[in-house]
């Protein structure tokens, strides 16, 4: 799957078929996953994990299955443990996974999709040899101390307090919107070292292991029912400054890194067109005074333009991976695709809460809840979409600065 290149950088023309290789990729893939899926996956007889304790413990120990597979950390360097696979690879990993609704591992998707890119681009000697290991055995769950209070989408307007002190950086302040803190081992954090410097500097990024005293974890209670997200304060937590991502007060540099894989290839779109399916098969197994939703002509075209959107996102997913090919590094592209995915997602889940009517309002749990309560809860975890790895109006003003040069 290659390409020529525009001098500006952007492709003219793609050949979209997959390799041979890439093909044998996908059949050891696809065989994998159907020997090692936990037994009655997909099926009923399933049993999820009841608690929010239950389900973190199986997202470690599917981690570690992953690991023992060859599967974990798919494009991660093979020194650090990795498969080093390409980034159409995982492409083909992201179409397999989506395909058997594989298991959530979302607890560990913050070490593995954003610590160790970031670890292994700034990290130091020690970090990436204690620290990689772990995060693809499972071992380890890693949380985000980025957003604050009043320092949300403004990332660069934090206040998290860090003063260096010898051989130690002391850290006061708070963190909110940590997701899977109250589980989380390790924690990547963003703090103010300098005061005195202008707002995008004076910042840096640390490691801190959740442990240490003076951290304190107040679960929120989102409209979901689940407590995912937390408040984390830190009074004075000393953490040592080889923990010190990067240079002092160079984390700015650091945080782009991060939030360039936090906002992704456009690969997610394999988990959308599922999600598809999904909504195409709940109109047909509804009616509407006595007829098919499905012969509704407005839901059709609906439905339709869905999966023409899906289509772009997926070539245009494609198009960027080729990209990716040759530097390995996301860039500002990557906004298009956080924006776009984020705000389908939540029209094609508002669609399946019309279809539904009262009985979106049956949660899990509720014996008369259509196809278990799924579309309840996906339909109010969705209003987060256009909010989380950030917000749709600061990917517009990414798309417009940076990827249009618009004037500021």
């Amino acid at each position: 799957m290659t390409g020529p290149a525009h001098p500006s950088g952007i492709l003219t023309r793609m050949d979209l078929h997959f390799t041979p290789e890439q093909e044998r990729f996908r059949k050891q893939l696809r065989a994998w996953l159907e020997q090692n899926l936990p037994p009655g996956w997909g099926t009923p007889a399933y049993r999820e994990p009841d608690s929010a304790e239950e389900h973190a413990a199986f997202g470690r120990a599917w981690q570690r299955k992953l690991h023992e597979g060859g599967w974990a950390g798919l494009t991660w360097p093979k020194e650090y443990g990795g498969r080093d696979a390409s980034v159409i690879e995982a492409m083909i990993w992201s179409e397999e996974y989506a395909r058997v609704q594989g298991p959530d591992i979302i607890n560990l998707g913050v070490g593995i999709g954003l610590v160790g890119p970031t670890l292994m681009t700034h990290g130091s000697a020690w970090q990436k040899e204690r620290l990689l290991p772990r995060i693809l055995r499972g071992d380890d769950v890693w949380c985000q101390g980025f957003s604050e209070p009043d320092a949300g989408s403004d990332l660069a307007a934090v206040r998290t307090r860090g003063e260096v002190r010898g051989d130690e950086i002391i850290v006061t302040g708070q963190k909110t919107w940590t997701s899977f803190a109250h589980y989380a081992d390790w924690c990547i954090l963003v703090v103010r070292t300098d005061p005195e410097a202008p707002k995008h500097a004076g910042l840096s990024f640390l490691v801190v292991d959740m442990k240490t005293p003076g951290i304190t974890i107040r679960p929120l209670m989102e409209m979901t029912g689940e407590s995912w997200f937390n408040q984390v304060f830190f009074d004075q937590v000393r953490v040592p400054r080889e923990n010190l991502v990067g240079e002092l007060g160079q984390g700015w540099n650091v945080v782009i890194t991060t939030l360039s894989h936090e906002r992704g290839t456009g690969a997610m779109y394999a988990y959308f067109e599922r999600r598809l399916h999904d909504l195409i098969q709940l109109a047909r197994s509804l009616s509407r005074n006595g007829a098919p939703w499905t012969d509704d002509p407005e839901l059709r075209q609906r439905l339709a333009q869905y999966a023409i959107e899906m289509k772009a996102l997926r070539y245009s997913a494609l198009r960027n991976v080729t990209a990716l090919e040759r530097n390995r590094v996301p860039g500002p592209v990557s906004s298009i695709f956080k924006l776009f995915w984020s705000e389908l997602d939540q029209r094609m889940k508002q669609t399946a809460g019309e279809l539904l009517g009262p009985y979106l309002l049956l949660p899990k749990g509720e014996p008369r809840a259509v196809d278990h309560g799924r579309w309840h809860y996906e339909l109010l975890w969705s209003r987060a979409a256009s909010i989380y790895a950030g917000t749709s109006e600061i990917q517009r003003n990414i798309i417009a600065d940076r990827v249009l040069g618009l004037p500021r």
